[in-house]
């Protein structure tokens, strides 16, 4: 308890710095959180394109039924595709009336023979696409074949820029935050060196007086994560109604309570080795 009153003791006396303290952290943390925002959402995503439909063949009108069966196997047997579906001549002219029911002047003269049977084809990885891709396009039976290409290359790159920009902005941040610590630090044990110096003629050991500094960095790093999970959970809970209509009817937000509550637990647990790390770097150097 003596420990917690000295800690604090030192962030009241010098409420300024502290609130430097929190401010870089809470800095530093808010970057990650909206950097692990913008991750599992870009994994959501990947994970739904990844579901749908993501190639798909039309059939020449004379296709018979067992020569699409004969391509569909041998798309299977590649072994990178998730899902097939076969759409008949049928099926296709129903999801035609369904696409176009408020416009009767477009359903007039459509029938099931003019429309394509067709073949829709998932795979597990993204980047199995273009091998899908290029193996129906290359049959004789397939007329055209529509695959996203472009869309899927780009939210790729994205994605990899987007965790190559935000890993080296945390890491800068990262390393501002630890300095700056220091500092801090390092200024209140040299504000209290007479304190210290009467603490050890007394019989402080080097640790009883190195604690309550190291205590202090964490609580710099808790309250900076905590205040920075906040906001950013916020400002994402502000903003999920707004980007739930951009993205349509790609099922990515909200996030649930578990796994915002396991980011905060995760910030929470850096916050603290920061903290000490910090503190513990300041100790080395300020407390011979």
């Amino acid at each position: 308890m003596s420990l917690i009153n000295t800690t604090w003791k030192h962030v009241r006396r010098s409420p300024y710095q502290s609130i430097a303290a929190i401010l870089i952290v809470m800095q530093t943390f808010f970057v990650v959180s909206m950097f692990i925002f913008l991750i599992v959402g870009s994994s959501r995503i990947i994970a739904f394109l990844e579901s749908q439909p993501q190639v798909t063949a039309f059939f020449e009108n004379e296709t018979k039924q067992e020569e699409m069966q004969v391509l569909k196997e041998a798309v299977k047997q590649t072994g990178k595709v998730s899902a097939t579906k076969f759409v008949s001549k049928e099926e296709a002219l129903k999801i035609y009336e369904e696409q176009n029911k408020d416009e009767p002047i477009l359903l007039e003269f459509v029938t099931a023979d003019i429309l394509p049977a067709s073949l829709e084809v998932s795979t597990y990885k993204i980047q199995d696409l273009s091998e899908i891709y290029t193996l129906l396009k290359n049959a004789p039976i397939v007329a055209e074949v529509i695959y996203q290409k472009d869309l899927v290359s780009k939210l790729t790159l994205w994605t990899n820029a987007l965790r190559t920009v935000g890993i080296t902005l945390i890491a800068v941040l990262g390393i501002s935050s630890v300095l700056i610590l220091v500092i801090v630090i390092g200024i209140k044990i040299s504000q209290k060196k007479t304190e210290i110096e009467i603490m050890r003629l007394l019989g402080a050991t080097s640790w009883y007086v190195r604690w309550p500094f190291i205590f202090e960095g964490m609580l710099y790093g808790v309250v900076g994560a905590v205040v920075a999970w906040c906001i950013a959970s916020g400002i994402l809970w502000y903003a999920t109604p707004f980007l739930n209509n951009f993205l349509g009817g790609v099922s990515v937000l909200p996030f649930s309570s578990i796994i915002l509550l396991e980011i905060l637990a995760v910030e929470i647990l850096l916050g603290i080795l920061l903290g000490v790390f910090s503190s513990f770097l300041a100790v080395l150097r300020y407390l011979k």
